[in-house]
């Protein structure tokens, strides 16, 4: 067995969210030599069950082995369907297990992506439901850093407590990141309110929830992207749309709404 590739998978696998628990069975497997072996690993979020299975291949050319792909199946409770997707290792902005149970809920994850030049890009990216790929994965949706989705400034338009505190606020908007449903505390007219909060970069915005997970309605984010939009120039709405279009996979604002937005504001 070649230790340091041993040491290196160990480590690949732990960080990339699997712990230490499979360090004994990879050992094994790759003592044991075979072209190929799977590792299996079981968590809880919350209610909801997830298995994932690993999966190893060893070079052609040479003793080494590669992880190359973790499929995770999730059981959500009181759901007898069971969701799989398959989510591939690369060099560099792997995909956690918990980021991967965050996108199969659903949420948004921003991650920093090697397009095929080897060039690094930040984008969030969300599980498109609607469609699917050859081998049955969901695909996924980009939203590039020139769709203009800015979590800072959409989380500072809101009363959060945490905002005020240079680390909770890192470490908020780090959680956030990382698709996770989050708690803050809302201060409104002197009280303070436990809510639950999500990125939602596809519509420039977050999701609110009550401490009983219902959705609040966020008129006010709202309010704000419809000023925001009043405040720049027709010029460079078509050009931001034009854009829009052209580099990013998310939707763009139809026309006619904006226009039904402004006549009524000024009228």
């Amino acid at each position: 067995m070649n230790q340091k590739n041993f040491e290196y998978l160990r480590d690949q696998v732990k960080y990339t969210g699997f712990g230490e628990g499979l360090e004994n069975d990879l050992k094994q497997k790759m003592e044991d030599g075979k072209p190929e072996f799977k590792l299996q690993h079981q968590t809880q979020y919350g209610n909801d069950s997830v298995t994932a299975t690993l999966n190893f291949s060893q070079s052609k050319q040479s003793d080494m082995y590669f992880f190359n792909s973790y499929q995770v199946s999730l059981q959500k409770e009181n759901n007898p369907e069971t969701m799989a997707q398959t989510f591939y290792i690369n060099k560099a902005g792997n995909i956690t297990l918990k980021e991967a149970f965050n996108l199969m809920e659903g949420r948004s994850v921003n991650k920093d992506l090697t397009n095929k030049e080897g060039q690094v890009y930040n984008a969030w990216i969300q599980m498109d439901f609607k469609q699917s790929d050859n081998n049955g994965n969901f695909k996924l949706k980009h939203y590039h850093q020139n769709y203009g989705y800015d979590l800072e400034e959409v989380l500072s338009k809101h009363p959060v407590k945490e905002l005020g505190n240079d680390d909770f606020k890192a470490s908020l908007m780090d959680s956030l990141k990382k698709g996770n449903l989050q708690s803050a505390t809302f201060q409104t007219n002197g009280t303070e309110q436990k809510q639950y909060i999500e990125a939602n970069p596809q519509f420039k915005t977050i999701n609110i929830y009550d401490s009983s997970m219902q959705r609040v309605d966020n008129r006010q984010s709202k309010k704000e992207r419809q000023s925001e939009g009043e405040n720049r120039s027709v010029k460079q709405d078509n050009k931001k749309e034009k854009q829009t279009s052209a580099e990013d996979d998310g939707p763009e604002m139809p026309k006619a709404s904006k226009k039904r937005k402004k006549r009524q504001n000024i009228s």
